[in-house]
């Protein structure tokens, strides 16, 4: 499978303003490609093709007094701005026809210079490289100085050079894993585990483990109050206004990096202990919509289980998601006795039928551990009644801004 190792790279002043013409450069192609593909929309004529469209809006347009400054910058990061776009297109008409699964998609749209995120991508033919010192060398931009967490584990294909609000610069590079080698790094073990995922606590393991909830955000709160008071007193425009922006956007990036640092500590602490892990398959989005809004995006649900999902296909694991509107928390775990819904504030309650005395979150992860039949063979490997694996899945590009954290 293929991961993505991102790294703080830091570039220096005339690398930064070479950073930015790439930039500007692959926002104008794609921006000509979306135009291109509209305006024969609107025509009734058949899209251009992806061969069309790299002749004329890269090298026909190179030649041109309106568009020779495209060849400042690498070709290749240009073709890979074109590549977005057919992809984002691709991706449209697929969300039209149901054939992609998750939200519908809406036509791919301009992109800004002042959009808060800027990236461009280089393949191995653009021959970029990693020098004897470190740096990381980039076709028509320099040797820029990386910060490396870790050592790569095997030649990258390819290396995305991202810029975030808060004007910091990462290169993530794609990387194909080795399955033997992530085979020996998380030997099978024969313990499985229930995790019922709440507020009150982020986690509750089956065994009885509760794991608190940082509550990142709240924790910030003030600070993140007084950075926007702060911007929302700048004059439009004006380059205070502009320094106060990026206060603001490094103050949201803190806990952003902080919120995943913590889940990745977890998720990989129970991958690795674990053959087997249930989850509830949680209704996110719904849950956003009510009075819990902000304490929901706080603990980060679905960045958590996404982290499992890709982890335990790496390492071999069995991840199995329960339905979400299966009663745990209104299921005696001992008896199996449904006692009906109750609300938030009850924390225990006992069975009638049996007596049991159940802590509300332990009891429904023992439930969410036996609604997923994870059972433990002789040998130590969980097996079930067709066993559902995690989806193999690439991590985002600007997954990891304080350093690579794939594993």
């Amino acid at each position: 499978m293929q991961l993505r190792y991102s790294f703080r790279v830091y570039p220096d002043a005339g690398q930064r303003t070479a950073l930015a013409k790439a930039f500007g450069c692959a926002r104008v192609v794609f921006n000509d490609a979306v135009r291109a593909r509209e305006d024969a929309r609107k025509a009734g004529q058949p899209f251009p093709t992806a061969g069309q469209l790299s002749r004329k809006l890269v090298t026909e347009a190179k030649r041109t007094a309106e568009r020779s400054w495209l060849g400042e910058v690498s070709a290749v990061a240009l073709q890979q701005s074109l590549r977005d776009a057919e992809t984002a297109y691709r991706n449209f008409f697929a969300s039209l026809k149901g054939t992609r699964k998750g939200p519908k998609l809406g036509a791919p749209r301009f992109k800004s210079r002042r959009d808060a995120r800027q990236s461009i991508r280089f393949t191995a033919n653009a021959r970029w490289s990693i020098t004897d010192g470190g740096r990381l060398n980039l076709p028509k931009i320099g040797a820029v100085k990386v910060k490396w967490s870790r050592m790569l584990p095997t030649t990258p294909t390819s290396v995305t050079v991202v810029k975030d609000a808060a004007g910091r610069f990462f290169a993530s590079f794609v990387i194909d894993t080795d399955p033997a080698a992530d085979a020996t790094r998380m030997p099978e073990t024969d313990r499985t585990i229930g995790i019922d995922l709440g507020l009150t606590h982020f986690a509750v393991l089956s065994d009885g483990t509760k794991i608190d909830s940082p509550r990142f955000l709240r924790r910030a709160e003030k600070k993140l109050k007084k950075a926007q008071q702060e911007l929302s007193r700048k004059q439009k425009g004006s380059k205070n206004r502009a320094k106060a922006r990026v206060k603001v956007a490094r103050a949201h990036a803190k806990v952003a990096d902080a919120r995943r640092e913590f889940h990745h500590q977890l998720s990989t602490k129970l991958i690795s202990e674990n053959q087997g892990i249930a989850v509830e398959d949680l209704s996110v989005v719904g849950l956003a919509r009510t009075k819990l809004a902000k304490s929901v995006h706080d603990a980060g649900w679905s960045s958590f289980i996404s982290m499992l999902e890709y982890k335990a296909a790496r390492y071999g694991r069995t991840l199995v998601k329960i339905g979400r509107f299966e009663p745990t928390s209104q299921t005696c775990s001992t008896c199996g006795v449904k006692d009906g819904p109750k609300p938030l504030n009850i924390r225990e309650w006992t069975c009638a039928a049996c007596g049991t005395l159940h802590d509300r979150d332990h009891n429904a992860a023992i439930n969410v551990k036996q609604a997923a039949g994870l059972a433990v063979t002789a040998c130590g490997a969980p097996v079930r009644p067709e066993p559902v694996l995690a989806q193999h899945e690439e991590t985002g590009s600007h997954g990891f801004p304080t350093g690579n954290r794939a594993a």
